[in-house]
């Protein structure tokens, strides 16, 4: 019921017009958003670098409204691209496909992502296309297999979510094609239909899917916190003797630092996901929503950070 209702609240904007200037959602928002602007998130990567961690920055916010929106997305894009380059910093970029005006108009949405992959692959970087709702996995993976792909190689991946039912097969597609995959559970809403509703599918699910990739994959992302998946992915490579250089763990900005960390110092190569940007309420409500128990943490560490000011 908690779950529901939070990405009930993740899809509500005007709720998010309320209690965007709330320093109490702002410091929630803190812990999985990086900051609003481009050096903040920056500076993030270059905390997370420190520690041996990858990074791959991504402009919080989806289905722009208008042209002019989605080519500021595009500049912004362009220009963190630029910063990434600049500070020397190890990271790559996500981008959603929605935020680049797909839902307006397909043309203006290639032509922004074109630019964007081309500025990364220039300077030696890489784009992920985001996976979004399942009404967009369709289109994206036919742009991704009819244009970017084909024009841009590996400098451009994409994003499979294991709560979908056809995840298994787009997996083997992009086995066929050579594409680096991110794998990942899925964050938002779907019918039955579409998605796995049982938690313990959906995980099954992500391991079949994760063994292909590790089987047969191009530098698969895992993406997950599960600690019972994620050992299984070691054990699994250990046994089919692949190199853990062959693949990386990815983990979201402020979720299991420790477990960050403790991969890091094993040998594993490790990617945090770090969002940034103004839109961070849908984002932080989808954050919340995989794991409810996260709103008593975090409401905790915001007592007790208030008693010992006081």
């Amino acid at each position: 019921m908690l779950r529901t209702g939070l990405l009930w609240l993740s899809e509500q904007p005007r709720i998010f017009s309320i209690i965007r200037g709330s320093g109490l959602a702002r410091r929630l928002a803190s812990r999985f958003v990086a900051g609003e602007t481009v050096e903040a998130a920056v500076a993030a990567v270059t905390q997370l670098n420190a520690a041996g961690i990858r990074a791959s920055l991504d402009l919080l916010g989806e289905s722009v409204a208008s042209a002019a929106e989605a080519r500021g997305a595009r500049d912004t894009y362009l220009e963190t691209l630029h910063r990434i380059r600049r500070a020397g910093a190890d990271a790559n970029v996500s981008v959603k496909l929605t935020q680049m005006g797909l839902a307006i108009d397909e043309r203006l949405c290639v032509e922004n992502l074109r630019a964007i992959i081309a500025e990364a692959r220039d300077h030696g970087s890489f784009v992920r296309i985001d996976m979004e709702q399942s009404e967009y996995t369709e289109r994206t993976l036919q742009l991704f297999r009819g244009t970017f792909h084909p024009e841009f190689g590996n400098a451009v991946g994409v994003v499979l979510q294991s709560y979908l039912r056809r995840t298994e097969r787009d997996v083997e597609d992009m086995i066929a094609l050579g594409a680096r995959v991110r794998l990942c559970k899925g964050a938002y809403q779907e019918p039955p239909t579409v998605a796995f509703p049982d938690k313990r599918d959906v995980d099954a699910n992500y391991v079949r899917c994760m063994e292909r990739l590790l089987e047969r994959g191009t530098y698969p992302g895992i993406a997950t916190h599960d600690t019972a998946i994620i050992a299984h992915a070691k054990e699994f490579a250990r046994r089919s003797g692949l190199a853990p250089q062959r693949f990386e763990f990815q983990m979201l900005y402020g979720v299991r630092r420790d477990l960050q960390r403790r991969l890091r110092r094993e040998g594993y190569n490790v990617r945090v996901y770090v969002p940034f940007g103004s839109h961070w309420y849908p984002y932080l409500m989808r954050r919340l929503a995989e794991r409810p128990a996260n709103v008593v943490f975090l409401l905790g560490n915001i007592v007790r950070e208030s008693l010992r000011r006081n």
